[in-house]
């Protein structure tokens, strides 16, 4: 069979990183690792094709190739999948569909021939043999959480990684908290599910020999979640994975803010080769907190969480929530304050959203306030719910915020703080790409030179490059982002 994989297309959103990839003359920020692991899980025999629709244009001439069109993506990619499945069934060619976005939502699309839900490693295989049979169904679901110990290795050869800024994989599945508003949990489950090291050892290697060398997000729900096996297996095997071939990959991932909690832990993290973590911060109100269930960040001084996190070598970027019932009036300066002097410089602040099937999602479907379906973007000023503050008081003080926190001087006062906290952390350097130098030139014309209020550029550029390299590229890297959250936050406020 001839199976073509389609990824359908983000908008532009903080996680596009559209605006910023312009720098580094790359097309997206990551390849779709669940359809490229699909791939590897399709029998060998099978002729294989993938169109990332952020990278590539998707002819009708590549749907026409195929036997099957397999689609997959989140929920912030509805629309582009929509379309996706309608061109498909114009030209009469079958469907697929899987991953997130139809796991959760499936009875919202009409035109998929086959719905394989759920986790691959469980329902993927029920399908093909059936399909080999002649008798697939439409449906396939399961709850079973499987081992994945078993997963296959991407089929890298399937994209040109030259078009991505950065590579992904995947450690673990699954979060042991249980936040109201989060999906996680729906869709991998309370209980951390890990690959050993030898697997992810095979699954960096098969990365470098592709050759990448650059940034790899490891892309868990929650890194940390099962931290006793981090810290006896995984994380000593990276370091020294890391040291025999040279320091070529930069780590960044997801975690919860207990890691701060666990000096031992940051330290090999910060040696494995980590160097951004992503934290859901959500907000400093503890009323709210204690509203969502967020009690890993409950009863503890979150900015200074925040900094120690800094001090080890770790730059946070925090995710930020203004919405919630109990929220005060008073919550869009109180957010701008702690981002401020928290020194999250990569503050990805939005609306409140009730993904479908969550705990939130219950409780409000219950309380008569869900209004419309959700649409995975919670900076496009659209809530799928009755708000319990005033909604144009709400949308107004987020407009605040965007523009408060991405306005020059505020955003180059943040990374003031955060560098004065910040402790790079002491290993070799890697080589420096051609991308690199692209990005500082650009950052320079565009940012330097053009923007608004670059006379805050101007001063942190002279004052870090003759004081501290390694502080000095990641401010580079920073005006990049600046420029970026600008374009999408503040232009849309206007």
């Amino acid at each position: 069979m001839n199976i073509l994989l389609v990824y359908p297309k983000y908008p532009d959103t903080f996680w596009s990183f559209k605006h910023a990839l312009k720098f580094v003359s790359k097309k997206a920020a990551f390849p779709p690792l669940g359809l490229l692991t699909v791939a590897s899980m399709l029998p060998a025999k099978w002729e294989k094709k993938l169109v990332d629709m952020n990278v590539d244009r998707l002819n009708d001439s590549d749907i026409r190739w195929a036997d099957y069109v397999f689609i997959s993506g989140m929920a912030v990619q509805k629309e582009s999948a929509k379309d996706v499945i309608e061109r498909c069934n114009h030209l009469g060619v079958k469907t697929v569909a899987g991953g997130p976005l139809f796991t959760a939502s499936y009875y919202e699309f009409d035109g998929i021939d086959h719905f394989v839900l759920g986790e691959a490693e469980v329902t993927l295989q029920p399908f093909l043999d059936d399909l080999t049979k002649g008798s697939a169904r439409h449906l396939y679901t399961s709850d079973e959480r499987p081992d994945i110990s078993t997963t296959p290795i991407p089929m890298w050869s399937l994209i040109n990684m030259k078009h991505y800024s950065s590579m992904n994989l995947q450690y673990s599945r699954g979060c042991p908290f249980d936040c109201e508003f989060c999906d996680i949990v729906i869709l991998n489950g309370h209980t951390p599910r890990t690959k050993g090291k030898d697997q992810l050892i095979a699954e960096m290697d098969s990365l470098y020999e592709h050759g990448w060398r650059g940034s790899l997000f490891v892309v868990d729900d929650n890194f940390i979640g099962n931290k006793k096996k981090l810290k006896a297996e995984i994380l000593p095997a990276l370091i020294e994975w890391k040291k025999s071939k040279r320091f070529p990959f930069a780590l960044c991932t997801e975690a919860s803010i207990n890691l701060a909690d666990d000096d031992e832990l940051m330290v090999l993290m910060v040696a494995a080769g980590f160097d951004v973590v992503f934290v859901g911060i959500e907000t400093p109100n503890d009323e709210s907190l204690l509203e969502c269930t967020k009690y890993q960040n409950q009863n503890r001084n979150l900015v200074d969480s925040v900094k120690k996190l800094q001090q080890f070598g770790l730059e946070v970027q925090g995710g930020f929530i203004v919405g919630f019932d109990n929220d005060p009036e008073s919550i869009f300066q109180t957010q701008i304050d702690f981002i401020q002097k928290s020194g999250i410089v990569t503050a990805m602040v939005g609306l409140l959203n009730a993904p479908t099937g969550t705990r939130l999602y219950q409780r409000l479907r219950q309380e008569g306030r869900l209004n419309k379906s959700f649409t995975g973007n919670n900076t496009d000023f659209s809530l799928n719910f009755i708000p319990k503050m005033d909604y144009d008081k709400l949308i107004d003080g987020y407009k605040n915020i965007l523009e408060t926190i991405y306005s020059p001087r505020e955003y180059y006062e943040r990374i003031k703080t955060f560098l004065k906290v910040y402790k790079p952390p002491r290993t070799k350097p890697g080589k420096v790409q051609s991308h690199q130098i692209k990005a500082f030139f650009k950052s320079i014309w565009f940012v330097g030179l053009r923007e608004k209020g670059r006379r805050h550029y101007w001063s942190l550029f002279i004052a870090y490059l003759m004081s501290s390299p390694p502080k000095f590229a990641r401010f580079i890297l920073f005006s990049v982002y600046g420029y970026h959250f600008r374009k999408v936050n503040i232009e849309k406020t206007w």
